[in-house]
């Protein structure tokens, strides 16, 4: 009889907390983005919504939008005043950085997001970058990733938008994050966290591609493909264009 009593009670748990759970169901405003030789940047929006079987949990409701690009490792140089001559005197390899990171979110992310989820999901852009292979004589390694952070955020490829997520009725929710025109070809991932209190209770990913087209895929595949014969012609180009003009003045 207790056996019986205790799975009752279980699966009436169960069944509240099934109720009680909410899932991300979310889209794209494009999935393929063509990067031609005027190219001058591009806006994606991203929309969804909260799918629940019972009304909105109690807790502060938070979305955050992530846009990443594809990774690649960054050398990160110091540089110092040596005899006069400022020199590279440290190293450090940024292992697995975005070449791209944007970060939307309903609320400041101190609002809407706990340390340790921050620190699974690596959602904040400090905390999706790290660093490996510094050497044992720098002490201060940690300073060669958060350069390389001010300098993306500078060139406009790593940005965070707080207050940027528009939620309405607790239940749908969009935004468009900008893209700028200095965009990598790859394969880039949007991510969309539905949080409540600060813990990350569904996520979803969707994947975009971006790719060149027209010249700039040419000019890509040719210095990829085959780089001495590229190498040559644009010799040859900055040649025949320099004696052209040379040539031009000369006259005039």
């Amino acid at each position: 009889m207790q056996i019986w009593l205790a799975a009752i009670i279980a699966l009436i748990f169960f069944d509240e907390a099934m109720a009680a759970k909410e899932e991300v169901v979310s889209a794209l405003s494009q999935n393929r983005i063509a990067i031609s030789a005027n190219f001058d940047g591009s806006e994606l929006f991203v929309f969804g919504a909260i799918k629940r079987q019972a009304p909105p949990a109690e807790g502060n409701l938070g979305v955050v939008i992530t846009v990443a690009g594809p990774l690649e490792s960054a050398i990160v140089r110091r540089k110092s005043r040596v005899f006069g001559i400022w020199i590279n005197v440290d190293a450090v390899e940024v292992d697995a950085a975005p070449t791209f990171y944007a970060v939307a979110s309903s609320a400041p992310l101190s609002d809407i997001l706990n340390y340790v989820d921050d620190l699974t999901h690596k959602i904040r852009i400090e905390t999706k970058i790290k660093s490996v292979g510094a050497p044992m004589d720098i002490l201060d390694a940690q300073t060669f990733p958060e350069a390389l952070v001010r300098i993306r955020r500078r060139e406009g490829t790593y940005v965070e938008i707080p207050d940027a997520v528009e939620i309405k009725s607790e239940t749908l929710f969009g935004t468009h994050i900008p893209l700028p025109a200095n965009l990598v070809e790859g394969d880039y991932t949007a991510t969309i966290y539905i949080t409540r209190d600060g813990a990350v209770v569904d996520k979803q990913e969707s994947s975009i591609n971006v790719h060149k087209v027209g010249l700039e895929r040419w000019i890509y595949t040719a210095a990829h493909s085959h780089p001495l014969t590229y190498g040559i012609l644009a010799v040859l180009i900055a040649a025949s264009t320099g004696w052209i003009a040379s040539m031009v003045f000369r006259r005039i």
